[in-house]
């Protein structure tokens, strides 16, 4: 196990199954991630915008990424993203295994040969 990693997760809901499913697919070929799960059920979110209580179906994309990735992440999902104000949550990894992070940290990089 790895602590202090430096490693994220990002969490974003999209208002299509489809939007997400362009979001997550450009942000692994740009290796501005190295995974995004989307949840393909949708989530009930309630909010509040324009000073009223709005309720939607969403569905969640977790984005697991670098800490020197994150700025470029979030300019290409802000992007592409139909929301006026999209959801971008940042989570640090505390901890985890050695072999996962390592894997991350290898397919966000530009040479295949590193590490």
């Amino acid at each position: 196990m790895v602590s202090g990693t430096g490693k994220q997760v990002v969490l974003v809901t999209s208002g299509s199954l489809k939007e997400a499913r362009t979001i997550a697919r450009a942000v692994v070929e740009k290796r501005l991630a190295a995974c995004v799960n989307i949840g393909t059920a949708p989530v009930e979110s309630v909010y509040r915008w324009k000073r009223k209580v709005e309720t939607a179906r969403e569905f969640l994309l977790v984005i697991k990424t670098t800490a020197s990735r994150l700025e470029a992440l979030e300019r290409e999902v802000m992007r592409m993203h139909s929301y006026d104000v999209p959801e971008f949550v940042v989570l640090e990894i505390a901890r985890g295994s050695k072999e996962y992070l390592r894997w991350l940290e290898d397919s966000l990089s530009r040479d295949r040969s590193a590490k």
